[in-house]
């Protein structure tokens, strides 16, 4: 064998080992990570993102944890993903000090982009979220809307629950809730922020406690599924027909409770675009391509008056 050939032999090998080292499907491979795998808002969520990946021919990968009060574990999804070298991850953070630090150590090699919930991280490629300050601001002017119509004056005692502590996209409804009664509805008086661990059945416990220790509460404000779910069964075991119950996100049952009038309103996220524009975003940050730095994916307050309408039923019934 002549030097020459020798020479197109190593290199040969050297590239077929190089190829091999790192396989073609690490960088087609996208994972997302959401809060809560079981949960049906995440759902919504990821089919977003699994309908992105067919039509990019890329790899999704469905991580997360079992509960939205499971920090550890959405850090250890992140960890793995991340020792797989995929091309880029999607992640919603489930607490926004306890996530930040895993993300910036991720970031430093792979390109992460935030989706729903922020951390305390300046990482991100690109976040995508609902504008929640401004949801929140939704949820209080809905809030007066119905107490007016129950009460015949948008006056009087109300109060927030909250799912968890120091989860970004929480604090910031009951933000925009308070600025917004603060700003516009003078005669409503918060009398309670009440903060749950996560699960329904707190909600519903705290819901029946904010009734009999206030008589005179005319509204509650829940900031997210879990609680909305228990406070509104609360609500209806209680037969109490002039209290006016807003909840943030939306399922079924949710949507039942809206038709029945047991929930007043319903602010709805688009959580399916959220995935969705999330992996679209990510593989193109992942070629060098430029990407919007932040996307506010949207809110809408729906209620019985408008749940038929196109957009409304679009966004209570996504494509899972």
């Amino acid at each position: 064998m002549t030097p020459l050939s020798k020479s197109l032999l190593a290199a040969t090998l050297f590239t077929a080992f190089a190829a091999w080292q790192v396989p073609a499907a690490h960088a087609q491979t996208i994972p997302v990570i959401v809060k809560d795998t079981t949960s049906q808002y995440w759902q919504i969520v990821l089919a977003g993102a699994r309908e992105a990946g067919k039509e990019l021919h890329i790899k999704v990968p469905e991580l997360g944890a079992q509960s939205e009060a499971d920090i550890s574990g959405e850090i250890t999804a992140l960890e793995n993903a991340a020792a797989e070298s995929p091309a880029a991850i999607v992640i919603a953070p489930t607490q926004y000090t306890a996530l930040g630090a895993p993300i910036t150590a991720v970031a430093q090699n792979i390109k992460v982009i935030g989706i729903d919930s922020a951390a305390n991280t300046t990482a991100w490629t690109s976040f995508l979220s609902t504008n929640n300050v401004t949801g929140g601001k939704v949820a209080a002017d809905a809030m007066a809307e119905g107490i007016k119509a129950k009460t015949g004056k948008a006056a009087g005692e109300v109060a927030i629950i909250t799912s968890l502590p120091g989860v970004g996209s929480l604090d910031q409804r009951a933000q925009g809730f308070k600025e917004e009664i603060a700003a516009k509805y003078p005669d409503i008086k918060i009398i309670a922020n009440r903060i749950a661990d996560g699960q329904p059945t707190t909600g519903l416990n705290i819901m029946t406690d904010l009734m009999t220790a206030h008589p005179h509460l005319v509204g509650v404000f829940a900031s997210n599924l879990q609680m909305v779910e228990g406070a509104s069964q609360a609500l209806s075991e209680s037969g109490n027909k002039k209290l006016t119950l807003v909840g943030f996100d939306s399922d079924k049952n949710l949507v039942a409770g809206l038709k029945s009038g047991v929930i007043y309103a319903l602010i709805v996220q688009d959580p399916y675009r959220m995935g969705y524009e999330g992996v679209q975003i990510a593989l193109k940050a992942s070629k060098g391509e430029a990407v919007p730095k932040e996307i506010d994916t949207g809110v809408t307050a729906i209620t019985k008056a408008n749940i038929d309408t196109p957009r409304a039923q679009a966004l209570l019934n996504p494509k899972v």
